[in-house]
């Protein structure tokens, strides 16, 4: 999907894509799509009315100076109706500013909540893909913003309005008067739709600018990183690309006001000429023809109105172009198919796990990571994969989770192609714990080892074994015990303060998560490498002496690998041998040779 590729808007895009924004409004929300339609009529019309009764009373004064009888007091009763109307005009106003602050809510979180739900139900593999991470940076720039697109149409069409009736009251005292102020606003328009085709294109060609700006002003107010960055000397690197970033994007868009400020200049002295013309106009009407000399204050509003209204609606519609362009980005993005949440639900443990000639590559490259890998895992073993750091090893467990599908090949379960089941009963049926793990800082101790499984009940006697099998008991000795929070930022109703763990202390916890979870298959990727070797020795102990578990995992540590029942090995992504830890020693083939210092 490249940028340079996709399409202008045109006008029925456009019209589609008001449409679309109203109607997933109304459903939002339906009074705030009602009440801004009729607010728009009232903020047009409201401010028209009102100038007509207060040209109407200029009039009347005019006249009861002159000494014309009756005149004072229909003067009064003109400023009495205005002051009404002014009355009206500041309740609406007050009414209808409530109204949509209380409608934007509902209107932010309905379609917030349709972005996150849809976002984690994609595919694995799209958050890996860039296409999909740019389609999901505008899309999600679309929902965040939604509410204020909203708010911007409900103001073109006030401008809208406005102009219709500016150029209306024109044209009731002087038709080629509306003709002027028409004429006055086209160059304008060509000027203001030039720039904002620029300004968007601009906008479109620069997200990965955009994005390091981001990750900078973000990664470098984390705690966790200030660390590495001041010992590296990065902080003054990092700081000079996001000023080079922030320049690409941001003064390129003030270079190109500067290009255009002359051209406005020039359109906004031909707006006024029309004013001055209209005003001209009405005074020689007043003093050749006895005109009204209210018609003066009505004319110079009236034109006033009619072309800041015009110019003001075209320029909204044009800045608001790129937000409409981003809706379909963001009714693509909803319209991306979802992971496999259909087929034959799993109720039990599977007797093999069979994964046959299963080879892989990314979508964004054609690289194979993994090659004519088969190999079958029967319930209740417990196996081991390694191979040196690249080997494909943490790809082929996503795929064995369902997370990835092969480019070719089969992963069976039993006689029954995974992809054939509905994977979220697939992955009910695992515990998987990798070494980055997360790290839930909003919750406590507690919360933390039970988010391994939210539909099971939690009781005193489960979390209590969860914590003795991944050796956390130091869990009870925070300050608070297992409601302590797990985080220094973090603090709880009655004034204890969170406490930071350490990396060894963090995977312990997240063990504890994994165990609790009682899963009859455990996926362990390097869940112990900041842990130390005894205390891992201990975990692993009494996790293989778990017969009744199908354990999977990938280690470093040869104290590991050799209480498993069999071994991988995988090398640059192809199974080169399998075996006892003792066979593959014996062998003295890739196992040995990677594994040959913690032999000796």
């Amino acid at each position: 999907m490249a940028e340079e590729k996709r399409p202008k808007l045109n006008n029925r895009q456009r019209l589609t894509a008001t449409i679309k924004i109203a109607t997933t409004t109304y459903k939002a929300a339906p009074m705030a799509l009602i009440v801004q339609v009729i607010g728009s009529i009232i903020s047009a019309v409201m401010p028209i009315i009102t100038t007509f009764f207060a040209a109407a009373t200029t009039t009347a004064l005019a006249d009861a100076y002159a000494g014309k009888e009756g005149a004072g007091a229909q003067a009064i009763e003109y400023v009495i109706i205005t002051a009404i109307l002014g009355v009206v005009s500041f309740a609406w106003s007050s009414f209808e500013n409530y109204l949509s602050q209380a409608m934007e809510y509902r209107i932010n979180a309905a379609i917030s909540d349709q972005m996150y739900e849809h976002f984690m139900s994609l595919a694995f593999w799209r958050y890996d893909d860039k296409e999909t991470a740019d389609l999901y940076e505008k899309a999600s720039r679309f929902a965040q913003f939604f509410p204020r697109v909203f708010r911007s149409l409900a103001n073109i069409a006030t401008n809208f309005f406005t102009m219709i009736a500016g150029l209306g009251a024109l044209i009731f005292v002087s038709w080629w008067l509306g003709a002027i102020a028409l004429l006055a606003i086209i160059p304008g328009v060509i000027i203001q739709v030039r720039l904002t085709r620029i300004q968007t294109k601009h906008w479109r060609e620069n997200i990965q600018a955009r994005r390091v700006v981001s990750w900078i002003e973000y990664g470098m107010m984390q705690p966790e990183k200030i660390a590495e960055l001041r010992l590296y000397g990065l902080v003054k690197r990092l700081l000079e690309l996001r000023s080079v970033m922030r320049d690409k994007d941001e003064r390129v868009r003030i270079g190109f006001e500067r290009q255009f400020i002359w051209k406005r200049l020039g359109a906004d002295v031909l707006e006024a000429v029309a004013e001055v013309v209209a005003l001209l106009w009405i005074t020689l009407q007043i003093i050749a023809h006895n005109q009204p000399v209210g018609q003066f204050l009505y004319v110079q509003q009236i034109t006033g109105r009619a072309l800041s209204g015009a110019k003001s609606f075209i320029s909204g519609l044009n800045q608001i172009d790129e937000d409409l362009a981003n809706l379909f980005d963001y009714q693509m993005f909803m319209d991306l198919p979802k992971g496999n949440n259909s087929g034959i639900s799993i109720t039990d443990s599977p007797q093999h796990i069979v994964l046959q000639d299963v080879s892989f590559h990314y979508p964004v490259s054609d690289k194979k990571v993994l090659e004519q890998v088969s190999l079958d895992i029967k319930k209740g073993q417990h196996v081991a994969i390694v191979g040196e750091n690249g080997a494909g090893k943490s790809t082929l467990i996503k795929i064995l989770a369902g997370l990835y599908e092969p480019t070719e090949g089969k992963v069976l379960l039993d006689d029954t192609a995974l992809d054939e089941f509905d994977v979220a009963s697939w992955h009910r049926m695992l515990g998987i714990l990798s070494q980055d793990f997360v790290k839930y800082d909003f919750a406590n101790a507690r919360e933390n080892i039970i988010y391994g499984d939210v539909a099971r009940k939690p009781t005193e006697a489960n979390i209590e074994e969860a914590i003795g099998a991944a050796e956390a008991k130091f869990l009870h000795k925070l300050p608070n015990g297992l409601d302590n929070y797990v985080d220094q930022w973090m603090e709880d109703d009655e004034g204890h303060k969170g406490q930071d763990l350490s990396g060894g202390e963090w995977q312990r916890l997240a063990l504890a998560r994994s165990f609790y979870r009682n899963s009859p298959i455990i996926i362990l990727d390097e869940p112990t490498s900041a842990i130390d070797a005894l205390a891992e020795s201990r975990i692993f102990k009494h996790l293989f002496a778990e017969k009744n578990k199908t354990i999977i995992a990938i280690s470093h540590r040869l104290t590991t690998i050799e209480k498993a029942d069999t071994v991988f090995m995988l090398k640059e992504g192809k199974l080169v041998e399998q075996g006892t830890t003792e066979e593959l020693i014996a062998k003295k083939g890739e196992f040995y040779r990677m594994f040959e210092s913690q032999i000796k």
